[in-house]
């Protein structure tokens, strides 16, 4: 297993910003699950019994991933068979409409002002809206517990209240799959036209100008495209562009190379791809890890002249950072469908400047995405009225509240391991299979470990991808990324009235960023416990500590002599960096040891550095919880 130093570790500055972690969770600063944290908390709303699904009705047991969303198990007698009230409050496909009116009652209102909305909903068990639509807490209040599922015909849901929703008893679903080729088309649409000066030449002509020398473009054939973010979009996207004879390689940690490599696709690093491509098309995730990825220090590493496609999320890219790159030539054009702000501000730079060819978020404008979204969003809003389990959902149903209270911190124990172990995994390929160890006092029958395996994928998958993660969706959305997850139950000399004395998690065929979390086994590994209702890392790799798993962390690797944690404290303390926990474990006295220490703030670089220059520090990482 390779390691990364303590003075290679600052360098790898574009991998780490792609995994560093942060707060996920818009709505809150609790590392719960949105219907955990309504649960757990107080809550003013009062929820019914009977509006509760089941926990054991939601997902099937661990020795079987695939969700079946007509298993008859997964129908919940609260979603009634009689026709159904579904208000359409924003244009839909009439294909979609059919649908919907073939199993209930469809009321078409447009337009309609928030005190509307408010008005009709109590009479409506589900809603379907597109991003013109607030879906906020007033319009589940005034649903009255009736709204029952709310669909949001797209991808994006920032104008759902997921919060609301789960606290009223309420699944949201949308329609993530049927813009994917028409966003792909359109990424396409714009490389050509790009690389041939289409939008230049014709506006020139239609200002009277012929000027064939002046926009002489760029042959595809022969050229590399990186894709980054190979998901439903960047690998449809690459199709095309192998059609279109490009060499293309891609970035993508959580993508399976057997699934590149079946389309002709190489998997490399992010500063390869960014290095290497003449043409980088951008797919990512819009989360706060990836925000302004692409800024001065990215377009500094790029091959003089590439050209830039973006038909994913605006925000990716800083545009203050894009607009200097292309004046200075290090990026010769840009060709950019999504924008910080939408609409841009009338006199954008970035819009007005010649080598960049703009449309306004034309990606999922054909009639047959239209027609494809609508038809997605009906069947899964039909399918939820029947109790059916979407795989679309983006949040979860509420589960028992006193089971939630005896399990509120080992649920955040396990996001919490998760993060970890996403962070301390280096080389580029991603976490593919984990062992989850659970020692527990109790009998394995009596342990069910559905909801900690899903605050674990939630942890290793959300830091570096858009999906949200819960206990609808978890394994689900797992095995669509290639983590394989495989679990032990371990009964110990423990009281049973604790339903878990330990988590384990080992993550196999990787390498770390942190050599001393390898186990003796070759496994980055990594345990942790709850002590007093806090949840505690109790060990890394073969060392054990003890340090609680709030903040921040900074895990060294040391020479095991006096006066380290003085040097290493002094030098946070100068930089203004809060120590709130240490704790040092050792295999053999005067030898190594690694020491853990939690931070109130995320250290500078320049902070990290001198940690680093410390000659007894033999290794380190910074992990942002």
């Amino acid at each position: 297993m390779a390691s990364s130093s303590a003075k290679s570790l600052l360098s790898s500055t574009h991998f780490a910003s792609f995994h560093r972690s942060s707060d996920f969770n818009s709505n809150s600063n609790s590392p719960v699950l949105p219907f955990l944290q309504s649960s757990i908390s107080t809550s003013s709303v009062s929820l019914r019994s009977s509006n509760l699904i089941p926990i054991r009705s939601v997902l099937k047991t661990v020795e079987s991933s695939e969700l079946d969303a007509r298993s008859s198990d997964l129908v919940d007698p609260t979603f009634p068979n009689d026709r159904s009230t579904i208000l359409v409050a924003e244009k839909l496909g009439e294909a979609g409409l059919k649908l919907l009116r073939s199993f209930g009652n469809v009321d078409c209102a447009y337009d309609l002002s928030p005190e509307e909305l408010c008005a009709k909903i109590s009479s409506c068990d589900a809603l379907i809206v597109r991003s013109g639509t607030k879906v906020n807490r007033q319009v589940f209040e005034a649903a009255k517990g009736r709204l029952k599922v709310v669909g949001r015909a797209g991808v994006g849901i920032d104008n759902v209240d997921l919060q609301a929703a789960t606290e009223f008893g309420c699944l949201v679903v949308n329609a993530p799959t049927a813009n994917t080729i028409a966003a792909a088309e359109h990424g396409i649409a714009l490389l050509t036209a790009m690389a041939r000066n289409v939008a230049q030449a014709d506006a020139s002509m239609k200002a009277g100008k012929w000027e064939r020398s002046k926009y002489v473009g760029v042959s595809l054939v022969g050229k590399t495209l990186a894709v980054m973010g190979f998901g439903k979009v960047g690998s449809e996207m690459a199709r095309r562009a192998k059609g279109l004879g490009m060499q293309v390689i891609a970035h993508d940690p959580y993508t399976p190379v057997d699934r590149a490599r079946a389309i002709g696709v190489e998997l490399v690093s992010f500063n390869q791809a960014i290095s290497t491509a003449d043409f980088i098309s951008l797919h990512m995730p819009l989360t706060p890890t990836t925000t302004k990825l692409f800024n001065d220090d990215t377009f500094g590493l790029m091959k003089k002249g590439a050209r830039l496609i973006n038909v994913g999320r605006g925000g990716l890219i800083d545009e203050d950072a894009l607009i200097k790159a292309l004046d200075n030539g290090v990026v010769s054009q840009a060709a950019l469908d999504v924008f910080v702000e939408e609409p841009p501000p009338q006199d954008s730079k970035l819009v007005q400047h010649k080598n960049v060819t703009v449309t306004p978020h034309l990606g999922a404008s054909t009639k047959e995405a239209q027609e494809g979204v609508a038809i997605e969003i009906a069947e899964a809003v039909v399918g939820a009225l029947n109790g059916e389990l979407s795989a679309t959902a983006v949040n979860a149903p509420m589960v028992a509240p006193e089971v939630l209270t005896e399990l509120a911190p080992y649920v955040i124990l396990a996001e919490k391991l998760g993060r970890l172990a996403v962070q301390l995994v280096g080389g580029g390929k991603g976490i593919k299979s984990i062992k989850v160890v659970y020692r527990s006092g109790r009998a394995p029958d009596d342990l069910d470990t559905r909801l900690l395996r899903a605050m674990i994928t939630k942890g290793i998958i959300e830091p570096i991808s858009d999906s949200r993660i819960n206990l609808v969706n978890a394994d689900f959305t797992a095995k669509q990324k290639g983590l394989r997850i495989s679990e032990e139950r371990v009964l110990v000399d423990a009281p049973p009235e604790f339903p878990v004395e330990s988590i384990q998690i080992l993550v196999s065929n990787v390498e770390s960023k942190f050599g001393s979390a390898v186990s003796e086994t070759g496994e980055v590994a990594m345990e942790g416990k709850v002590k007093y209702g806090v949840p505690h890392l109790t060990r890394v790799g073969w060392f054990d500590v003890d340090v609680s798993l709030e903040g921040n962390l900074i895990l060294c690797r040391q020479v095991d002599q006096p006066g380290m944690i003085g040097r290493v404290g002094n030098i946070l303390g100068e930089n203004n960096v809060n120590v709130n926990f240490m704790s040092v474990g050792r295999t053999v006295r005067k030898k190594r040891a690694i020491m853990a220490i939690g931070v109130d703030e995320v250290p500078t670089k320049d902070t990290l550095a001198k940690i680093g220059q410390v000659a007894a520090v033999e290794e380190f990482v910074f992990l942002n919880l």
